[in-house]
């Protein structure tokens, strides 16, 4: 398999002339490719080729502008077995979760593609009978999207396509450690205007680049807090507008209203949502807070099957969890396990390698006993981590959610419909998933509360994120208004 190491600037693909980045199966720790970064100077030429492309693609009609979109999605979906193979190989994860990624993508771009049509503003009263008052929604013109690697395509896509269909152009960079992806989509956009798009690779002096340039309007970031916080700061110094998904620490809850077969099936909707990607999601579940009624039947439950779940090569269809994305990241979340187990928790699960001598490979982890101020209760862990806490109440529970300053996302397990709408209400978190966890909808926008983030992907209010809000007050008379001067 070949894999795209060139940059899409201008219209062009060009290899990068900064410096090299080494490209890491996480499986077999083989070095696959070699990517060259952008230089200063290709940074500066893309946002050039973005900044000439904006004026026509923002004048665009948004029904013009929609069939480009869909025939994105139909490219994307075209390159599918191309494209997973190409995720796996770079992240790890099993090839049937980056085939899925692919086919998320394309219904994103589908779904921006019809929604950009329907309003492009609103009529509001005027304040006289002889006047016309509109709000006009139009784009903030070049957009710097820096997109993590958990899910190279899918956080890119969901920068990218309101982006487009809001009438920006775009610069994107994909992570250093997932750059394969990205650039091998760059021919899906040979349908639009050249330097629409433009892909550049890099890893964080490019991204802090991104954040500075002066030519970019519009600044979408997904990453950790302390990464968002210096992009959020390098654009409030020049004003530039800027959407931030920070991580989070998502509670799982469940009540014991659930019954036996219920507690069965949170059990295994628990581990898919501590487990998916090998825990590295931003919404993954990290921590558990169940009722003491059904506690020992769950951990029981949970560990069960856990324990059934296939580690191996994520390559092979029946493989559950692959290994993790790097040395680092499993160092940090093993570092978080042992370090709950020194302090008194037990782990009944996972930590070992698997049977694996070479790549990132973690078991699945459950705890039970992890003292509540342990990192693994506090701080993010992105890896395949499951502590599971007893709680007396949902007051408890709740209480124990909203203790941390984040808040992307929560999961509540209950048949109790009044237990449900006051978690919706009262936990403090951009998604509240009852009984059904991490579904997203291309229709309803995510994004966090508290250090989680600020702004919103997805849905109308994703559109909105790129799009600035323009009042036009128009008077049909010219004549003296009994408010001027003089007021004598």
């Amino acid at each position: 398999m070949g894999h795209e190491t060139r940059l899409l600037i201008g219209g062009e693909s060009t290899f990068g002339q900064g410096a090299e980045i080494e490209v890491e199966n996480p499986a077999t720790e083989e070095i696959v490719a070699t990517v060259g970064s952008a230089s200063g100077e290709q940074l500066d030429a893309a946002v050039r080729a973005a900044t000439a492309a904006k004026a026509s693609w923002a004048g665009m009609p948004a029904v013009d502008r929609a069939p480009l979109l869909h025939e994105i999605a139909t490219a994307l979906r075209a390159k599918t077995d191309e494209l997973a193979l190409l995720m796996t190989t770079e992240i790890g994860r099993p090839l049937t979760e980056s085939a899925d990624e692919v086919e998320w993508c394309a219904a994103c771009f589908d779904y921006y593609a019809e929604v950009a049509r329907s309003e492009i503003g609103r009529v509001i009263p005027p304040i006289e009978a002889s006047q016309f008052s509109v709000v006009v929604k139009e784009p903030h013109g070049v957009v710097g999207c820096i997109v993590p690697w958990n899910f190279p395509l899918l956080l890119l896509t969901w920068k990218v396509a309101p982006a487009l269909a809001a009438g920006n152009t775009v610069v994107a960079k994909p992570s250093e450690l997932t750059p394969l992806s990205t650039l091998a989509i760059a021919d899906v956009f040979s349908n639009l205007p050249a330097g629409t798009v433009n892909l550049v690779a890099g890893a964080g002096e490019t991204g802090a680049a991104i954040a500075d340039h002066p030519g970019i309007d519009c600044i979408a970031f997904t990453g950790s807090v302390a990464t968002g916080r210096n992009v959020g700061i390098a654009a409030a110094s020049r004003n530039a507008r800027v959407n931030l998904e920070m991580g989070g620490k998502d509670p799982f809850i469940v009540c014991d209203d659930i019954g036996t077969e219920g507690v069965e099936i949170a059990a295994r909707g628990g581990a898919w949502a501590a487990y998916l990607n090998a825990g590295q999601v931003c919404t993954s579940s990290e921590r558990f807070y169940v009722m003491e009624d059904v506690f020992d039947q769950y951990v029981a439950a949970f560990v069960e099957h856990t324990d059934s779940l296939v580690i191996g090569d994520p390559l092979e269809a029946a493989t559950d969890l692959g290994p993790m994305v790097s040395a680092a990241q499993r160092g940090k979340a093993l570092a978080q396990v042992e370090d709950a187990v020194a302090g008194g928790a037990e782990l009944l699960a996972g930590g070992g390698r698997a049977g694996f001598e070479k790549g990132h490979y973690l078991e699945p982890c459950v705890l039970t006993g992890v003292h509540f101020d342990a990192d693994l209760l506090r701080e993010e862990t992105f890896g395949p981590v499951a502590p599971i806490v007893p709680v007396k109440d949902l007051d408890e529970a709740i209480a124990f959610a909203n203790g941390l300053d984040f808040g992307l996302g929560a999961n509540i397990y209950t048949r109790d419909l009044k237990r449900a709408i006051r978690c919706v209400k009262e936990v403090r978190a951009g998604s509240v998933w009852i009984n059904d966890p991490l579904t997203d909808n291309d229709a309803g926008p995510f994004g966090g509360f508290k250090n989680s983030g600020i702004g919103r992907e997805l849905g109308t209010e994703g559109l909105d994120a790129f799009r600035e809000a323009k009042h036009a007050h128009i008077d049909t008379e010219i004549e003296i208004k009994e408010w001027w001067y003089p007021y004598g």
